[in-house]
Protein backbone atom coordinates (compact mmCIF):
# COMPACT_ATOMS: atom_id res chain seq x y z
CA UNK A 1 0.00 0.00 0.00
CA UNK A 2 1.23 3.47 -0.86
CA UNK A 3 2.66 5.30 2.17
CA UNK A 4 0.39 8.33 1.68
CA UNK A 5 -2.66 6.11 1.61
CA UNK A 6 -1.46 4.33 4.74
CA UNK A 7 -0.98 7.64 6.53
CA UNK A 8 -4.48 8.74 5.59
CA UNK A 9 -5.84 5.40 6.73
CA UNK A 10 -4.02 5.64 10.08
CA UNK A 11 -5.22 9.19 10.74
CA UNK A 12 -8.79 8.33 9.75
CA UNK A 13 -8.73 5.58 12.38
CA UNK A 14 -7.25 7.93 14.97
CA UNK A 15 -9.75 10.69 14.23
CA UNK A 16 -12.69 8.29 14.34
CA UNK A 17 -11.59 7.01 17.74
CA UNK A 18 -11.06 10.53 19.12
CA UNK A 19 -14.38 11.76 17.70
CA UNK A 20 -16.25 8.89 19.37
CA UNK A 21 -14.41 9.43 22.66
CA UNK A 22 -16.94 10.17 25.43
CA UNK A 23 -14.42 11.90 27.66
CA UNK A 24 -16.17 11.55 31.03
CA UNK A 25 -14.71 11.74 34.51
CA UNK A 26 -15.71 9.31 37.28
CA UNK A 27 -17.14 12.00 39.53
CA UNK A 28 -19.55 9.60 41.23
CA UNK A 29 -16.83 7.12 42.29
CA UNK A 30 -15.70 8.21 45.74
CA UNK A 31 -15.01 6.17 48.86
CA UNK A 32 -15.16 2.38 49.14
CA UNK A 33 -17.10 0.57 46.42
CA UNK A 34 -17.44 -3.21 46.66
CA UNK A 35 -17.68 -3.46 42.86
CA UNK A 36 -14.24 -1.85 42.43
CA UNK A 37 -11.09 -4.00 42.36
CA UNK A 38 -8.83 -3.53 45.35
CA UNK A 39 -11.56 -2.22 47.65
CA UNK A 40 -12.69 -5.39 49.45
CA UNK A 41 -9.67 -7.44 50.58
CA UNK A 42 -9.36 -8.35 54.26
CA UNK A 43 -6.47 -6.79 56.17
CA UNK A 44 -5.55 -5.60 59.64
CA UNK A 45 -4.38 -2.09 58.73
CA UNK A 46 -5.73 1.02 60.43
CA UNK A 47 -7.91 2.99 57.99
CA UNK A 48 -7.37 6.75 58.07
CA UNK A 49 -9.15 7.83 54.89
CA UNK A 50 -11.24 6.13 52.21
CA UNK A 51 -10.07 6.07 48.57
CA UNK A 52 -10.95 9.01 46.31
CA UNK A 53 -12.02 11.25 49.18
CA UNK A 54 -10.46 14.48 50.48
CA UNK A 55 -9.71 15.73 53.97
CA UNK A 56 -12.43 17.96 55.37
CA UNK A 57 -9.87 20.56 56.49
CA UNK A 58 -7.91 22.53 53.92
CA UNK A 59 -4.70 20.45 54.06
CA UNK A 60 -2.74 23.73 53.84
CA UNK A 61 -4.37 24.78 50.57
CA UNK A 62 -7.06 27.42 51.02
CA UNK A 63 -9.69 26.05 48.65
CA UNK A 64 -13.22 24.99 49.68
CA UNK A 65 -13.62 21.27 50.34
CA UNK A 66 -16.04 20.88 47.41
CA UNK A 67 -13.51 22.42 45.04
CA UNK A 68 -10.72 20.20 46.32
CA UNK A 69 -12.93 17.15 46.02
CA UNK A 70 -14.00 17.86 42.44
CA UNK A 71 -10.51 18.64 41.20
CA UNK A 72 -8.92 15.75 43.12
CA UNK A 73 -11.31 13.26 41.49
CA UNK A 74 -10.51 14.57 38.02
CA UNK A 75 -6.79 14.55 38.76
CA UNK A 76 -7.03 10.97 39.98
CA UNK A 77 -8.67 9.97 36.71
CA UNK A 78 -5.78 11.63 34.88
CA UNK A 79 -3.11 9.75 36.83
CA UNK A 80 -5.00 6.48 36.25
CA UNK A 81 -5.14 7.20 32.50
CA UNK A 82 -1.45 8.12 32.41
CA UNK A 83 -0.60 4.86 34.17
CA UNK A 84 -2.47 2.93 31.46
CA UNK A 85 -0.55 4.93 28.84
CA UNK A 86 2.70 4.07 30.62
CA UNK A 87 1.91 0.35 30.58
CA UNK A 88 1.17 0.49 26.84
CA UNK A 89 4.36 2.44 26.17
CA UNK A 90 6.28 -0.21 28.11
CA UNK A 91 4.88 -2.94 25.89
CA UNK A 92 5.70 -1.06 22.69
CA UNK A 93 9.20 -0.25 23.97
CA UNK A 94 9.85 -3.93 24.64
CA UNK A 95 8.55 -5.06 21.23
CA UNK A 96 10.23 -2.54 18.89
CA UNK A 97 11.62 -4.21 15.78
CA UNK A 98 12.63 -3.41 12.22
CA UNK A 99 15.16 -1.16 10.46
CA UNK A 100 13.34 2.09 11.30
CA UNK A 101 12.09 1.05 14.69
CA UNK A 102 14.47 -1.03 16.75
CA UNK A 103 16.85 1.77 17.71
CA UNK A 104 15.04 5.02 16.85
CA UNK A 105 11.61 4.13 18.24
CA UNK A 106 13.17 2.23 21.12
CA UNK A 107 14.82 5.46 22.27
CA UNK A 108 11.80 7.61 21.42
CA UNK A 109 9.54 5.44 23.56
CA UNK A 110 12.12 5.66 26.36
CA UNK A 111 11.49 9.41 26.43
CA UNK A 112 7.74 8.89 26.37
CA UNK A 113 7.93 6.48 29.29
CA UNK A 114 10.11 8.86 31.31
CA UNK A 115 7.83 11.84 30.68
CA UNK A 116 4.74 9.82 31.52
CA UNK A 117 6.25 8.63 34.79
CA UNK A 118 7.06 12.24 35.71
CA UNK A 119 3.50 13.32 34.93
CA UNK A 120 1.99 10.53 37.02
CA UNK A 121 4.13 11.67 39.94
CA UNK A 122 3.23 15.37 39.52
CA UNK A 123 -0.49 14.69 39.33
CA UNK A 124 -0.51 12.09 42.12
CA UNK A 125 1.29 14.54 44.38
CA UNK A 126 -1.23 17.27 43.51
CA UNK A 127 -4.06 14.92 44.52
CA UNK A 128 -2.34 14.38 47.87
CA UNK A 129 -1.78 18.12 48.35
CA UNK A 130 -5.49 18.73 47.83
CA UNK A 131 -6.11 16.26 50.65
CA UNK A 132 -7.04 13.35 48.41
CA UNK A 133 -6.06 9.68 48.22
CA UNK A 134 -4.69 8.79 44.74
CA UNK A 135 -5.74 5.43 43.30
CA UNK A 136 -2.77 3.05 43.20
CA UNK A 137 -4.21 -0.47 42.68
CA UNK A 138 -3.34 -1.34 39.03
CA UNK A 139 -6.65 -3.03 38.24
CA UNK A 140 -8.62 -0.18 39.80
CA UNK A 141 -6.54 2.31 37.81
CA UNK A 142 -7.53 0.66 34.54
CA UNK A 143 -11.16 0.59 35.66
CA UNK A 144 -11.14 4.34 36.35
CA UNK A 145 -9.02 5.32 33.35
CA UNK A 146 -10.79 7.11 30.49
CA UNK A 147 -8.38 5.44 28.05
CA UNK A 148 -8.01 1.66 27.80
CA UNK A 149 -5.01 -0.53 27.07
CA UNK A 150 -4.87 -2.14 23.64
CA UNK A 151 -5.67 -5.85 23.36
CA UNK A 152 -2.82 -8.23 24.21
CA UNK A 153 -0.60 -9.62 21.46
CA UNK A 154 2.10 -8.51 18.97
CA UNK A 155 1.03 -6.14 16.19
CA UNK A 156 2.78 -3.88 13.69
CA UNK A 157 4.82 -0.88 14.78
CA UNK A 158 2.40 1.41 12.95
CA UNK A 159 -0.46 -0.11 14.95
CA UNK A 160 1.45 0.56 18.16
CA UNK A 161 2.27 4.17 17.33
CA UNK A 162 -1.25 4.86 16.08
CA UNK A 163 -2.72 3.48 19.30
CA UNK A 164 -0.34 5.61 21.35
CA UNK A 165 -1.30 8.70 19.34
CA UNK A 166 -4.99 8.02 20.09
CA UNK A 167 -4.11 7.93 23.79
CA UNK A 168 -2.19 11.21 23.59
CA UNK A 169 -5.01 13.07 21.84
CA UNK A 170 -7.54 11.83 24.39
CA UNK A 171 -5.25 12.75 27.28
CA UNK A 172 -4.83 16.24 25.85
CA UNK A 173 -8.59 16.66 25.50
CA UNK A 174 -9.25 15.63 29.09
CA UNK A 175 -6.39 17.72 30.49
CA UNK A 176 -7.83 20.81 28.80
CA UNK A 177 -11.19 20.16 30.44
CA UNK A 178 -9.65 20.08 33.91
CA UNK A 179 -7.45 23.11 33.23
CA UNK A 180 -10.53 25.06 32.19
CA UNK A 181 -12.48 23.89 35.24
CA UNK A 182 -9.58 24.68 37.58
CA UNK A 183 -9.51 28.26 36.29
CA UNK A 184 -13.27 28.53 36.83
CA UNK A 185 -12.82 27.37 40.43
CA UNK A 186 -9.73 29.58 40.96
CA UNK A 187 -7.53 26.52 41.59
CA UNK A 188 -4.61 28.13 39.80
CA UNK A 189 -2.09 25.74 41.35
CA UNK A 190 -3.70 22.75 39.66
CA UNK A 191 -4.06 24.72 36.42
CA UNK A 192 -0.32 25.46 36.38
CA UNK A 193 0.63 21.84 37.06
CA UNK A 194 -1.65 20.55 34.30
CA UNK A 195 -0.60 23.21 31.79
CA UNK A 196 3.00 22.05 32.13
CA UNK A 197 1.86 18.46 31.66
CA UNK A 198 -0.28 19.40 28.65
CA UNK A 199 2.60 21.08 26.82
CA UNK A 200 4.67 17.91 27.26
CA UNK A 201 1.79 15.67 26.11
CA UNK A 202 1.34 17.82 23.00
CA UNK A 203 5.05 17.35 22.24
CA UNK A 204 4.72 13.58 22.67
CA UNK A 205 1.69 13.51 20.38
CA UNK A 206 3.61 15.52 17.78
CA UNK A 207 6.47 13.01 17.96
CA UNK A 208 4.09 10.11 17.29
CA UNK A 209 2.29 11.92 14.47
CA UNK A 210 5.64 12.71 12.84
CA UNK A 211 6.65 9.04 12.93
CA UNK A 212 3.44 8.11 11.12
CA UNK A 213 3.86 10.77 8.42
CA UNK A 214 4.56 9.95 4.80
CA UNK A 215 8.23 10.57 4.13
CA UNK A 216 10.84 7.92 4.93
CA UNK A 217 14.46 7.20 4.05
CA UNK A 218 13.53 3.58 3.37
CA UNK A 219 11.16 4.41 0.52
CA UNK A 220 14.04 4.66 -1.96
CA UNK A 221 14.89 1.00 -1.31
CA UNK A 222 11.37 -0.28 -1.89
CA UNK A 223 12.46 -1.87 -5.19
CA UNK A 224 14.98 -3.93 -3.21
CA UNK A 225 12.90 -4.96 -0.22
CA UNK A 226 9.34 -4.92 -1.57
CA UNK A 227 7.63 -8.30 -1.62
CA UNK A 228 6.78 -8.11 -5.34
CA UNK A 229 10.25 -7.20 -6.57
CA UNK A 230 12.45 -8.50 -3.80
CA UNK A 231 15.83 -9.12 -5.44
CA UNK A 232 17.07 -11.28 -2.58
CA UNK A 233 13.89 -13.33 -2.54
CA UNK A 234 12.73 -15.40 0.39
CA UNK A 235 15.18 -18.27 -0.02
CA UNK A 236 18.97 -18.64 -0.05
CA UNK A 237 20.73 -15.35 -0.82
CA UNK A 238 23.06 -15.32 -3.84
CA UNK A 239 26.52 -14.36 -2.48
CA UNK A 240 27.23 -12.42 -5.72
CA UNK A 241 24.09 -10.31 -5.40
CA UNK A 242 25.06 -6.59 -5.58
CA UNK A 243 23.07 -5.72 -2.50
CA UNK A 244 25.25 -7.95 -0.29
Amino acid sequence: MDKVTQMQKDMNMVNESVTNFEGKFNMNKSGFDRSMPGHTSNHNMILRQEPRTVKQYNAGIGLPVKVREEIALQLDDHQCALTVALHQYNKHHWLTEGAESFLSLHHLLDEHRDKTGDHIDKIGERVARLGGVPTAHPVTQHELSYIKHEVEGRYTMRDYIRNDLEHELKLQDMLRKTINRAHELKDFGTAEVLQEVLVDREDLGYHLFSVLEDDTLVRGMEHLIGRAGNIAGDGQVDPFNKIQ
